[in-house]
């Protein structure tokens, strides 16, 4: 046991009782020899962690004082976590017995890797890939973001068509390996996203660092999706735009944003308005607030430290898709993330 690094698994729970119920048996199975288990609670106010504690007094729980979201919370829950890898894993996500060692094999074996992420299946459908991170997530030139066996709404049947390991451009934050150095080193999640987005926003941080971001293909686990916000929520409709647009600004390189933000400007326009025409009128409304809190945020951002980071451009990184994937989608007809041109990336470990 002490020849394996110590891996510590962080469920960040919010009212989450039926869950944990649920999938905690699963993750109680796992085979991994130096494991720990945490509870981060995230202000309940059901009686989640007293099932916690009555029915497993081996997992350890760390409280937060108040509910910040997914970014603040594991963030403020992090602090009190030592080991040398962290899972952040959702509470809505049921495990295989032997999920955790083929990460950490694939991660001790290329220590360029700083965050990995495993196959994400769907727990309602367990032959096809799961919306929130499929086999690795992607992005195009204008900052839409897609998996491998997922494009938009359009989710494959896994057919073993992505079993090869890849770079790739951001791992799901529903089961996130990462290492704790870089963790902290790039100060966590963006507190400001709340949720949506900021395991995105952390991995393009990672490349920028000169990391990489991988999908490990050995590892099979099964989310079931939308447990705090489902798809079509306008919530979710506005936390998705206004962090994507804060990611843009925050990480294109200085040449790269006017072009893209622009163009980004006039598509999410046509979004807004094909929902009022579709009988949508809040999710038009959800854009707009997203826009309005956008430019807020430019404008305090201002008082902020300067960010340090190397600037690079989106070319540079892995995971991109060098085209306009809503382009290939919608009127090119490419609706499967093998139908696109030029998306291998080729895993070389060092």
């Amino acid at each position: 046991m002490s020849a394996l690094p110590k891996v510590a698994v962080v469920i960040l729970n919010w009212n989450g009782k039926s869950f944990l119920q649920q999938f905690l048996p699963s993750v109680c199975a796992s085979t991994y020899g130096n494991l720990s288990i945490v509870l981060a609670d995230n202000a309940s106010s059901d009686d989640s962690v007293a099932f916690v504690q009555e029915n497993y007094p081996g997992i350890e729980i760390v409280r937060n004082p108040d509910n910040n979201g997914f970014a603040g919370g594991y963030n403020q829950a992090l602090q009190h976590v030592h080991a040398d890898y962290y899972v952040l894993l959702n509470q809505d996500v049921e495990v295989e017995a032997g999920w955790i060692e083929p990460v950490i094999e694939m991660m001790q074996k290329d220590p360029r890797i700083a965050a990995c992420q495993p196959k994400m299946r769907a727990f309602a459908d367990k032959e096809s890939f799961e919306y929130a991170g499929a086999a690795g997530g992607w992005m195009d030139i204008l900052g839409y973001t897609f998996c491998r066996g997922r494009i938009l709404y359009t989710i494959e049947k896994d057919l073993g068509q992505y079993d090869d390991p890849q770079y790739i451009f951001w791992a799901t934050g529903a089961a996130l390996f990462i290492r704790p150095g870089i963790f902290h080193k790039l100060g966590g999640f963006d507190p400001y996203f709340f949720a949506h987005m900021e395991e995105v926003d952390l991995c393009w941080r990672i490349q920028r660092l000169g990391y990489k971001v991988a999908y490990c293909p050995g590892s099979t686990v099964y989310h079931v999706g939308g447990g705090s916000l489902p798809q079509g929520n306008p919530r979710k409709l506005y936390l998705n735009f206004r962090n994507n647009l804060v990611m843009l600004k925050k990480n294109l390189h200085p040449k790269e944003q006017w072009i893209v933000l622009s163009q980004r400007h006039f598509l999410d326009l046509l979004a807004a308005v094909k929902s009022l025409v579709s009988g949508k009128p809040k999710d038009m409304i959800a854009v707009f607030k997203a826009y309005r809190d956008y430019y807020r945020w430019r404008r305090l951002s201002k008082d902020l430290p300067a960010d340090t980071l190397p600037e690079k451009k989106l070319f540079a990184l892995d995971g991109v898709f060098h085209g306009i994937m809503i382009w290939r989608y919608y009127f090119l007809r490419r609706k499967k993330f093998s139908l696109l041109e030029g998306n291998k990336v080729v895993y070389k470990p060092s």
